[in-house]
């Protein structure tokens, strides 16, 4: 049991959160939900012990190991994918060859009687107890079953670190957690740099392996699928409701149903203190009655309301040119880089208004098909663009295309045109920048930031073939509503490539799935695909037994 002690922190002049208070228990799968900026992450920070709060305290029981997966880290270059994730068990080698050295000197030492000797058999035998209490396992075998469901293959084993990018590194790191096997895994954002398969495999981890988790996620089906209880912070305080978020969206809901009613009813109230005090204030009876209203105004706590939902906001696209009926045809199209062959012979027809998805794991070309489709490099077979399609292109880098001299208002100012104009302060409210954020210039905002605008700006941009590259990972999960609820709105061709299956849920109507070097069409939408991926993967398990 981990419990946390009326936490406060406070910079800068600004209290982020005062007075939270709340206990972690076995067995608990907690999701902490909130908008950004609301201190979510710093919350993580404080109980894996890499920040100190203002006030207040954590406690745990001796022995207690948390782990901590933050969004960004520096993963060492030097040692080898396996090598790395060994370092999981670093500790209990150390203290294994530190149990063998102080045995060697006591076999070799004759000084029975010297405090040193002592001081030895008594640190021999505090190890020694913890070290044969720890149950013994095949560190090998866990090592090489974890990086595999994480979707490493062994020839990755022995390559260097320094081979892979950040997502991958992400995963390596990911593993060492799993591997110390925790008491509480605290998780920010993992999904992030995660395929589908790999979020399945965590997900089963979770679920069937874990021990206490708290996760920070904008992957609402991974969150409803791992968690069974929902810690939101809002406004400096938190909200601990015992269930999952789908319930927690209606819980909460019918509290700020009920915080509007009470805040009414004190306006109310206080209009009418305040209409008496100011009628009756020069009245010799009524003295004592209007210093009395008067102190109980002056004591009175005023009720808040939490935050809105912007998730009601419509955000509707220009309407699209109209294209060919085909504004996509790929006849054996393959991309190899040097002896590495990505995909071969992929054939495929995208339809004029079709919403198609991109599936499959990390580094099987779902983005180089893209760059094909976008002719940035060149590939083998045909690839045709119908008449008059003009594209929208949202890449993982986007950002960098923006005009740092420009504030973020300016940058969408320039673009929107007719009725959109009058609501480019909702539609940037719905993207989480508020109105002394887009006053702020580009050069300053940070990278999740950037990407939010330039999805902005590319959304206001009138075209009829829209491809969006991981469109998601900096958003939460109320913009990525009002995001879905556009492209599903969007009358032009969409390609998606994600991993987020409750984003793709009712969005794409068609799957391409790219692995083993072939892109495979499924004419179903993303849970017919996995119900079918599962069948298929049941079936070949079956025929290997």
């Amino acid at each position: 049991m981990i419990s946390v002690d009326a936490l406060a922190v406070e910079f800068g002049g600004h209290t982020l959160f005062e007075n939270i208070s709340f206990v972690i228990n076995e067995n608990d799968r907690i999701a902490l939900m909130g908008k950004n900026g609301a201190g979510k992450s710093t919350l993580l920070k404080i109980l894996a012990g890499v920040r100190q709060p203002t006030r207040g305290s954590i406690s745990a029981p001796d022995g207690t190991v948390i782990a901590y997966l933050p969004q960004h880290l520096m993963v060492k270059d030097d040692k080898t994918v396996f090598e790395e994730a060994a370092e999981a068990f670093a500790e209990i080698n150390a203290m294994e060859q530190r149990i063998n050295e102080i045995n060697h000197q006591l076999e070799t030492r004759t000084d029975y009687e010297s405090d040193s000797y002592m001081a030895l058999i008594e640190e021999v035998s505090a190890l020694s107890e913890r070290f044969y209490s720890i149950e013994d396992r095949n560190y090998d075998a866990e090592i090489e079953k974890t990086l595999m469901g994480l979707g490493f293959v062994r020839s990755d084993f022995t390559r260097k670190t320094s081979e892979f990018s950040g997502g991958w590194r992400m995963r390596i790191e990911l593993a060492k957690m799993l591997l110390r096997n925790p008491d509480l895994i605290l998780l920010d954002e993992p999904t992030n740099h995660l395929d589908i398969e790999s979020i399945q495999w965590l997900e089963n981890f979770l679920i069937n392996s874990a021990k206490a988790v708290m996760v920070i996620s904008h992957d609402r089906a991974f969150v409803d699928n791992v968690t069974n209880r929902t810690i939101e912070v809002t406004m400096g305080r938190i909200y601990d409701y015992k269930a999952t978020y789908s319930h927690y969206l209606e819980l909460r809901k019918e509290r700020r149903e009920q915080q509007q009613r009470q805040y009414e009813d004190q306006q109310k109230m206080i209009a009418e203190t305040k209409e008496f005090i100011e009628r009756f204030k020069g009245t010799y009876s009524k003295t004592l009655q209007v210093q009395s209203r008067v102190k109980m105004l002056e004591k009175l706590e005023i009720i808040e309301v939490d935050e809105e939902d912007t998730s009601s906001l419509r955000l509707k696209f220009p309407p699209s040119p109209r294209s060919g009926n085909y504004p996509v045809i790929a006849e054996g199209v393959g991309k190899a880089y040097g002896d590495h062959r990505v995909f071969s012979n992929a054939s495929f027809t995208i339809h004029r208004g079709d919403k198609v998805a991109f599936v499959g794991k990390n580094g099987e070309g779902k983005s180089t098909m893209v760059k094909c489709i976008m002719d940035e490099i060149e590939h083998e077979g045909s690839l045709q663009l119908g008449h008059n399609v003009q594209i929208g292109y949202f890449a993982q880098d986007q950002a960098a295309t923006l005009d740092e001299s420009l504030t973020v208002f300016q940058t969408i100012d320039d673009i929107a045109m007719g009725d959109i104009r009058t609501k480019i302060r909702d539609i940037l409210g719905a993207f989480m920048f508020n109105k002394e954020d887009s006053e702020k210039k580009v050069k300053v905002l940070s990278g999740g930031e950037r990407q939010r605008l330039a999805m902005i700006k590319l959304l206001l941009e009138p075209v009829n073939l829209l491809i969006l590259d991981e469109p998601t990972n900096h958003l939460d999960m109320r913009t990525k509503d009002v995001l879905k609820q556009a492209l599903k709105d969007f009358d032009g061709t969409l390609i998606v490539v994600s991993h987020d299956r409750d984003f793709l849920d009712g969005l794409t109507t068609k799957v391409y799935e790219f692995g083993n070097q072939r892109v495979t069409e499924h004419l179903e939408d993303i849970y017919g695909f996995l119900r079918k991926k599962n069948m298929d993967n049941l079936r070949e398990i079956e025929r290997k037994s």
